[in-house]
């Protein structure tokens, strides 16, 4: 695992060195943006609209909008200054009961574990608050963020969830739509009872999965197997000293004979590499150096190789 913070956890005049881990990972599939015409990848830029300027990263700060189209501006070392992240403390303010947290504050989890020969301490914590059934609601600061956070123990280890402060989560009178009254008819309700006493089970989370993404992978690998596949074209080289393996890299792809009907001309080819690179080019087909002959052959081949490979669309039918 790959350790995201270092730090102490702070109770009392108790320091409990830690180091921090991603308790979760997002498992799913990253698409591209991709020009449907070539298949390239689609990139951006950071773009001024005023000055019509792409703008690099120093030039850049960060604002509050307080009317439209008027800002605060603020450098990076003024909101840096604002952080308690240099303290590097999660600091437990107070120790309540988990079932006191209903689960709509809780955000994100991150394992927690000791760190310079922090140990002893480490598993004091965890122990007194196992005995005490109790979990510490402290508050950390975690890349310039400052976030309420619970601290609880998961299998033998303390487990840090970051939480929403309270003016973060919204209430439900502003949900519309919701009834103001309950009527609901007995025989439905009892029907409606029975059926979630069937299927009441104990959790199980290792049987449910995710269906899209699974859907998705297979949908992939098959496109993959059926060559339905739009492959991004190389970018053009401008030295001509690469025309030989230009030239090779497209006989490879298109998979014929050098001189076969259709193929490209290897001779030809080292004629125009010969002549790009300054030197004098053997004859082509029997025409003597320089002639048009020999010229015609070396820009039939540098157009062969400036031509865009053709894309392959087969597809195969998935029963």
């Amino acid at each position: 695992m790959h350790t995201v913070w270092k730090g102490a956890i702070s109770f009392g005049l108790v320091h409990v060195p830690v180091k921090m881990f991603s308790a979760t990972e997002d498992k799913d599939i990253s698409l591209k943006m991709i020009h449907r015409d070539c298949g390239s990848n689609i990139s951006y830029i950071r773009k001024c609209p005023t000055c019509d300027v792409d703008v690099d990263w120093d030039a850049i700060v960060k604002g509050y909008e307080y009317e439209k189209g008027r800002y605060v501006l603020f450098e990076k070392d003024e909101l840096e200054s604002l952080s308690s992240d240099a303290t590097k403390t999660i600091t437990i303010l107070d120790f309540v009961a988990l079932e006191e947290i209903d689960p709509i504050y809780f955000q994100k989890t991150y394992y927690l574990s000791p760190d310079q020969a922090g140990g002893n301490a480490y598993n004091l914590l965890m122990e007194a608050m196992r005995q005490s059934g109790r979990i510490g609601i402290a508050k950390v600061s975690i890349r310039s963020k400052s976030s309420l956070a619970a601290i609880r123990i998961i299998d033998d280890c303390l487990a840090m969830e970051t939480i929403f402060y309270p003016d973060e989560i919204r209430s439900v009178d502003q949900v519309p739509g919701l009834p103001e009254t309950v009527n609901v008819n007995e025989k439905e309700l009892m029907m409606a009872r029975m059926l979630i006493e069937q299927l009441s089970t104990p959790f199980e989370p290792a049987k449910y999965t995710d269906d899209y993404r699974e859907r998705l992978m297979d949908l992939i690998q098959h496109k993959i197997a059926g060559e339905d596949v739009r492959v991004a074209p190389e970018q053009q080289r401008t030295n001509v000293l690469d025309l030989m393996a230009a030239l090779q890299a497209s006989l490879e792809a298109v998979k014929l004979p050098p001189n076969a009907p259709g193929g490209l001309d290897t001779n030809a080819g080292g004629a125009a590499a010969a002549a790009g690179a300054g030197g004098t080019a053997p004859a082509a087909g029997g025409a003597a150096p320089g002639s048009s002959a020999a010229a015609e052959g070396a820009s039939e081949v540098v157009a062969k190789v400036k031509a865009p490979r053709a894309r392959k669309t087969k597809k195969d039918t998935v029963s």
